[in-house]
């Protein structure tokens, strides 16, 4: 074969291999509200990120369930974004008067988030150059 077409297929199995990281990190995100909603709609969200793990594991290539690592970030973003006034009582304007809410410190949310996503990456990164070395 000619390094062009090496080169195409390298770049085909790269990207299917990036789908099925991104279908994981969905199972993972999905999976993450479920625990994080767990008692209101979370037990809905953790069926169904059960049935799309079943799936993906039968169909996809086993090394991109990291993903599903990545994906338990975008849950934890939601709540630093959602405590971002805090620590504390936050108040905020509305009509007829004020709503004030204790909210966390969104640091600890936004650390584990970011410590999550950058893990799952890079373990798809390494796992990805394995696979085709």
């Amino acid at each position: 074969m000619t390094g062009i077409s090496d080169t195409r297929d390298d770049g085909a199995h790269l990207a299917t291999d990036w789908g099925w990281f991104l279908a994981w990190l969905l199972v993972g995100a999905c999976a993450g509200v479920g625990l994080a909603a767990i008692l209101t709609v979370g037990a809905a969200f953790l069926v169904l990120a059960a049935v799309a793990a079943v799936l993906l594991i039968r169909k996809g290539p086993g090394r991109a369930a990291v993903g599903a690592v990545a994906g338990l970030a975008l849950p934890a973003f939601y709540l630093a974004y959602l405590n971002r006034g805090g620590p504390g009582e936050v108040c905020r304007t509305v009509t007829g008067g004020q709503s004030c809410t204790d909210e966390y410190s969104p640091v600890p949310f936004l650390v584990v988030g970011a410590l999550l996503l950058v893990a799952g990456l890079a373990i798809h990164a390494v796992n990805g150059r394995r696979g085709r070395a």
